[in-house]
This record gives structure tokens, C-alpha cells and sequence, in this order.
């Protein structure tokens, strides 16, 4: 499913930004748009690809440097994808399936449909009664008469009462004033907001969080959404968020209280989306949120998004965990960004441009993903922002347990690191399954030598339909798949060849950086 970022402009007021929309060209599912600066993605991808601009008609295509699946991805998938902050909202045109990709490739190219980022998201995509009614049997003749005598002794006192009270009022209020009726003074006491209530979630979480503005050098820029991740200032975001302030731009990050920080970006992963910002002189008074565990995540359980919808900052809604692994491949949108691949959670929290990089938590406060994407309708208009789609109750979110682990190796080196199976595999849009293609980008061979794939045997022409117990019925969701995991991790492959199904277990390769 591809979707768009959430993106949107810098206001003229503090405001976190909203997502760039784009859709990759083939994807097993409808382009999602991140929450973040509007940019599109490319039509085609490998494995470890994210989707690029939309493709007129599907082809195989290898991720630069790295033809194998989880390796790179294409450039940023055609319109219907955008990201939430400032992420563009997911166009409603269908994306043309992507350029077949190596699965270990990157960017992959991007599966059609795109979603947008969160900022600016792109979609993917009565009997009778138990019994017959009780019928009240008629009332006897004799019986009438008494009911007739009370209904007009009752309408006669009620008349006498209101005749005394209008009465009354008009001569103790004759001055023309309004009368008001003031709530006691331990009604405010009553109202609950225990441990859970989502007022008392709210209140330790907001002052956690910060509304980020990104300034290209050239002017151009967005807002959207991080939260605290550490004592030493670091802030987890997405990276459509910051990626205008890359080369040599401005960043600053706001919190609830109205302080500001200058901030640089430690590191940042196109293909995950995520990224990790520092402020300068940071405050000693900072809270980290705390970090749940989105494997334990249930369809069903409460949400509470925070973020910067059209620059609405410290925006607080909630809603459900409406499915999990849902594959998605984002971009903001533009022609020139590359998609980002996630085996997301999916919320009906409303999420909208400007969202990206804010914290979606479970009801206990702990942060289960990252805002990223969402899926809308297409409809241009929208309060606050040009033209940016709203949410329609489909919003995507990165994993913590994946964010988590990426936001590390940022902080660490300063650069991704990608799981692969070092295969070139098709983006069409498709159910079957991912398809190792004959032949990987550039030239290159579709099945890396002495690769983790390789070494499983695996050939072109393999279609994978399984990675361990995940269906996988496209190339996309086999790259979304594969980056759940770390490098080093054991996978077990079902693939089928010439009609006949077999399985194989393999142990996943790495590549470090974007490029």
C-alpha cells in the first residue's frame, strides 16, 4: 500500500509541519503520503528501496549500488502517497505500477498507490427484527374516562405551576439581566483523569514533545512533529520532516511552553523515514518518553496521537490500532523524493499534514510508533494549507521496536543500516507474491553472488510468497517485511518455482547508508 507524507508550508505562526504527497508507480497497495514536506516518490524499487515517481508502465528495476532486495530504493512514488509532517496527503489518482527493483537495491522503486506522508497523506486503499415487536394491548372503555381525568388535572397543575414561576421571574428580573446556573465547586473535582484517562496521558506527554520547522537555504520549508528520545537532547522525528534543512538549512524545535531550540540532524534514514535531531543547549529538565513494545500491540487497543496538524500545534486525538503490518510505502509526494517502505500500525486517530515524526502512544502513555503516513481521499482545500488531503481514519506508524533500533545506529554513526537478501525483485502491483527478476539495476546480476539469497539458492524467476509466517504478495511488502528485521537475523523463506512451493532458511546481510 502506498501512501503520502504529511507536509506543509511554514506558517506564518509557530506550527508543526504537515506531509509532502507522492505515490509510488507499483505497489501491492495504495500510495500512502508521510507527515511531513510534500515530495513525490518513484515508480520502481528493490527490497530495500523506497518507491520513486510513478512509472507508465511497470518494470523490473535494481536499486542503485545495491541490486537486492533490502538494499536501496527508487525514487519517490507518483502522486496518492504523503507524509504527515509537513507530509502531503495521498492523492486520489491510482499510481502506475513501479519499475521492477533489487530487493536488496536502494531506494526500491515505489509500488503504485503510494500513501503520503502524514503531513499530506496518500490512500492506498439487513433481516428482519430477532422478534415481531410487543403490541401494548388496547385499553378497556371503562378506563379511558380516568386516564382523560388525570391527563387534564396533570395539565392543569403543570399550567398553574408555570403561570406562578413565569410570573415570579418576570418580577425578580425586570432589569432585563439573564439568569446563569454556576456548577458547585467541587465539580471539577469530580472530573476523573486518573493514570490512563487520556487527559492525564496528555499532560505528561505534550511537554515531551516539540513542533519542528525545517528552512531549505533556499527559502523553502515545512513544519511537523518529534518527541524527546533521550537526556542528551536527542529528538526522533521522521525524515521528510527535516530533509529540506539537509544542506545547509535552518531546523529549531518548540515546545509546549514556548521555548525554542536551534537543532541539527545527528542522522537520517530516507528508506526507514526516520531521523534523529539534537538541540543545541539542551535544557537539564528534559523527560524522554517512555517506549513501549509494538510487537505486543493488539487490534483494537486505544491510541492518542500528538502532533502539528496544519500547524495546529500540541494537537492531541486518539482512536484504535485498526491493523498492524499493514505494508505501506510512503513518499511526500514530489518528483524528486524517494519512497520510504514500513510493515506499519494503522490507526483511525486523526491524522493529518504536519502530523510526521509525532509520538503515537497506547493508553498507558508509552510510544508504540512513530506518525508517518496516511491514506486520503484526494480532495484538494483544507484548513490551513493549500490544498493538502485531511484523514479519513487511516494513519500509518512506524514501529518503536523498528524506530527504536534505527534511531540508535543514527546516533551512533550517523548512518542507516538495512537489512537484505541481496535480490532484485519486481514492484508490479500484485498478489502472488515478490518475484526475483531476471535481471537487477544497471546491468547488475538479479541475485547478488555469494549473497544471503545465493546462498539459499534462490534464482530469478522465484517468487516469494512467505518470510517466516508474513504473506507477502508483492515486492514492496517483501521490503517493508525484510526491514522489521535486523542484519544477521535467521528468516525462513517460502518461495515457488516452476508451480512447486519450497522453503529455505536464510541468514539476512546489511548495507549501511541511503546511497
Amino acid at each position: 500500500m502506498s501512501t503520502e507524507n504529511e507536509g506543509n508550508a511554514v506558517p506564518p505562526a509557530p506550527s508543526a509541519p504537515p506531509v509532502p504527497v507522492a505515490a509510488p508507480d507499483a505497489s501491492p497497495q495504495a500510495h500512502t503520503t508521510p507527515e511531513g514536506t510534500d515530495r513525490p516518490a518513484g515508480p520502481g524499487h528493490q527490497a530495500d528501496q523506497q518507491p520513486g515517481q510513478p512509472a507508465p508502465a511497470p518494470q523490473t528495476h535494481q536499486a542503485p549500488q545495491a541490486p537486492h532486495a533490502g538494499q536501496g530504493y527508487p525514487a519517490a512514488p507518483a502522486a496518492g502517497a504523503e507524509p504527515t509532517a509537513p507530509l502531503p496527503p495521498v492523492p486520489g489518482a491510482a499510481p502506475q505500477p513501479p519499475v521492477a527493483g533489487p530487493e536488496g537495491a536502494w531506494p526500491p522503486p515505489p509500488p503504485p498507490g503510494t500513501p503520503t506522508y502524514a503531513d499530506g497523506a496518500g490512500g492506498v486503499g439487513g433481516g428482519a427484527a430477532w422478534g415481531a415487536s410487543y403490541q401494548q394491548p388496547a385499553p378497556k372503555p371503562k378506563g379511558r374516562g380516568g386516564l382523560l381525568a388525570a391527563v387534564l388535572v396533570a395539565a392543569l397543575v403543570a399550567g398553574g405551576l408555570g403561570g406562578g414561576l413565569g410570573y415570579t421571574l418576570a418580577r425578580n428580573n425586570d432589569n432585563g439581566s439573564s439568569t446563569t446556573v454556576s456548577a458547585s465547586d467541587n465539580g471539577a473535582a469530580q472530573v476523573k483523569r486518573a493514570p490512563g484517562t487520556i487527559a492525564n496521558v496528555a499532560a505528561k506527554a505534550l511537554p515531551s514533545t516539540v513542533t519542528i520547522e525545517a528552512e531549505g537555504s533556499n527559502g523553502d520549508g515545512g513544519t511537523g512533529t518529534g518527541f524527546v528520545f533521550d537526556k542528551q537532547g536527542h529528538i526522533i522525528t521522521n525524515n521528510h520532516v527535516v530533509a529540506d534543512a539537509l544542506d545547509g538549512g535552518k531546523l529549531t524545535a518548540t515546545f509546549p511552553d514556548g521555548r525554542k531550540y536551534d537543532a541539527e540532524v545527528v542522522g537520517h534514514a530516507q528508506g526507514y523515514d526516520v531521523a534523529v535531531v539534537k538541540l543545541k543547549n539542551p535544557p537539564s529538565d528534559l523527560n524522554p518518553l517512555p517506549l513501549g513494545d509494538s510487537d505486543k500491540v493488539a487490534v483494537g487497543d486505544e491510541t492518542i496521537a500528538i502532533g502539528a496538524p496544519f500547524g495546529l500545534s500540541n494537537t492531541v486525538t486518539t482512536g484504535i490500532i485498526s491493523a498492524k503490518n499493514r505494508p505501506v510505502a510512503s513518499s511526500d509526494g514530489s518528483s524528486t523524493s524517494k519512497a520510504s517502505y514500513m510493515s506499519a500500525l494503522q490507526t483511525d486517530a486523526s491524522i493529518n499534514p504536519g502530523n510526521s515524526g509525532g509520538p503515537l502512544l497506547d493508553a498507558s502513555g508509552a510510544v508504540i510508533g512513530i506518525n508517518s503516513a496516511i491514506q486520503s481521499s484526494g480532495s484538494s482545500g483544507g484548513f490551513g494549507s493549500g490544498g493538502q488531503s485531511g484523514s479519513i481514519g487511516l494513519g500509518f506508524a512506524i514501529p518503536i521496536n523498528q524506530a527504536k533500533y534505527v534511531a540508535q545506529q543514527l546516533i551512533k554513526t550517523g548512518k542507516p543500516v538495512y537489512a537484505k537478501i541481496g535480490a532484485s525483485v519486481s514492484l508490479e502491483d500484485s498478489t502472488g507474491g515478490a518475484k526475483i527478476t531476471d535481471q537487477g539495476a544497471d546491468g547488475a546480476a538479479a541475485v547478488e553472488a555469494n549473497g544471503p539469497a545465493a546462498q539459499a539458492g534462490l534464482k530469478p524467476g522465484d517468487v516469494i510468497t512467505k518470510l517466516d509466517d508474513s504473506v507477502i504478495d508483492s515486492g514492496p511488502t517483501l521490503i517493508g517485511e525484510i526491514w522489521t528485521h535486523k542484519p544477521g537475523d535467521k528468516v525462513t523463506i517460502t518461495y515457488k518455482r516452476g508451480g512447486q512451493e519450497h522453503t529455505v532458511q536464510l541468514t539476512l546481510g546489511a548495507r549501511a547508508g541511503d546511497s
